[in-house]
Order: C-alpha cells, then structure tokens, then sequence
C-alpha cells in the first residue's frame, strides 16, 4: 500500500506510519488487494485527507466503514460517485439537510464539494472486501484513524465533530471539548432514523452558525 497522502497532513502523520502495526495494516491491505476485490480504488484510500486539506479542515464526520458494493465507494464516508443510486443513509442525510437548510433534494451523491470546502468524510476503517462489510475492521486502520482525530483534536480549535450513532460517539472521548463542537444523534441509517434518533437533529445549520459565530466560512451543503 503506497500511502499517497496529502502534503500538509504528512508531518502530521508520519511517525504514525512509521510504527510496527501500520507496516502490518500494509502488508494486509495489499495482500487483500492482490487476492480479492477490495474498495475504494487503491489511489483513493486517503481520499477523505487529499480533498480536505488540513489548514483547511473545519468540520470531521465520521462514518464506519467503506460501502462494499460495486462503484459505490471513493474514500468519503456515506459518499458515492455521481450517477451511482443514492445509499439508504445518505438518503437520509440529504433529507435531514433538506428539512433543516429548505435545500432542494441533490441528484448527485458525491460529497467531494464538501471536503473541499473543510468537512473530514473520515471512516474509521479506509477499505472493505467487496460485498463483506466490516471485513477490514479490526486489522489497524481504527488505531490510526482514531490517531487521526486525536491530531486533529490537539492541533486545531473550534472543528465541529458530528457523531452519528454509537460507533461514532465513542471516539468523544478522543475530543477536547473545551476546543471543540461535539454533535450527537442517531445513525442516518433506516433502522435509527425511523425509529426517531436522526431526523430533526439540524446538525446541519447547527454546525453551520457555530463556524459562523467563530467567523468561519459555512459550509454549502
């Protein structure tokens, strides 16, 4: 695995490549690779750290695991690439959005215009099996990504986590929230969302006068 990584967030991420269980996150995910059907595409592993810059990073969303169907996953959390059918979760996601900001329902469901403008679309694990979910959990990639918002949390002020669901909302603790915004709901996913824990959270807006009041840019989302 070629770790092709943004300029600006090596410095900060280096030492953590450098340890014995990130050589052998390596040697497993390019043996999957080499085996097996695996996604994102190898080049868009650090995808969710190339389009969000980290001078530039404002908001961290943060998601489970890479979608597992076909053409479906580019290194964004709950994000797939335009003309690909919409994920029940993210089709929530646009509907919360919708509901809080009286924004039109997107056709496209690639969030790369959100990383540029500053959100993390961060999974705790960067690849998957094809068509296994969860199957990369467990060798690595949650140490270093949980690494990953711990820097983030030391080094930056005023970013705004929303944790959504209780894989999320674990990694609270990994947040200085005396410098930080931390936002808690439901997963988007259909069995959370319909049962009350998603819809009406206006995380959205929240997060958005919250940038706002600390004369940051909002995000269009």
């Amino acid at each position: 695995m070629n770790v092709k990584i943004a300029e600006n967030w090596k410095p900060l991420l280096e030492e953590e490549f450098g340890k014995p269980y990130f050589e052998n996150l390596t040697n497993f995910v390019k043996n999957e690779y080499a085996t097996n059907t695996c996604y994102p595409k190898g080049n868009l592993i650090f995808n969710a750290f190339n389009l969000c810059p980290f001078n530039n990073l404002k908001v961290v969303i943060i998601g489970q695991d890479p979608y597992h169907g076909e053409g479906q996953a580019q290194g964004l959390c709950f994000s797939v690439p335009e003309g690909i059918p919409h994920p029940p979760s993210l089709i929530n996601i646009f509907k919360e959005i919708e509901t809080d900001l009286h924004i039109a329902y997107p056709k496209s469901g690639n969030l790369e215009h959100w990383a540029k403008q500053g959100v993390l679309l961060l999974n705790a694990t960067l690849t998957v099996k094809a068509h296994q979910a969860g199957s990369h959990q467990g060798k690595g990639w949650e140490q270093f990504t949980d690494e990953v918002i711990s820097i983030i949390s030391n080094n930056k002020e005023n970013v705004v986590f929303l944790l959504w669901g209780g894989f999320a909302k674990k990694k609270a603790t990994l947040i200085d929230s005396n410098k930080h915004h931390i936002l808690n709901s439901g997963h988007p996913s259909p069995l959370s969302a319909n049962r009350g824990y998603w819809f009406c959270n206006r995380h959205f807006s929240k997060t958005n006068n919250y940038l706002k009041k600390h004369n940051l840019k909002e995000i269009k989302w």
